[in-house]
């Protein structure tokens, strides 16, 4: 599912996700295993609650490269 971060609408960064999930825009979500806890916490319970599956990838790089940006990138999300 992750190859569909680079030809899919996605939105990535924790603002922008945590807004897609809540608006109900985001049909699948993805979080990097070594972002800081304090920062996918609060968005773990988020999708938890607005029923949004999580896929967990390793590296914040790997997250960011599959978006197609340069950086690395904590969260994603897939929109519907």
């Amino acid at each position: 599912m992750l190859h569909e971060l680079n030809t899919h609408a996605k939105v990535t960064g924790l603002k922008q996700s945590q807004r897609a999930v809540t608006e109900n825009k985001a049909r699948h979500a993805f979080v990097a295993k070594d972002a800081e806890r304090r920062v996918t916490e609060a968005f773990r319970a988020l999708c938890a609650e607005h029923g949004v599956e999580i896929t967990e990838v390793e590296t914040m790089r790997e997250l960011g490269n599959a978006c197609g940006i340069e950086v690395g990138a904590a969260v994603a999300v897939l929109l519907r």
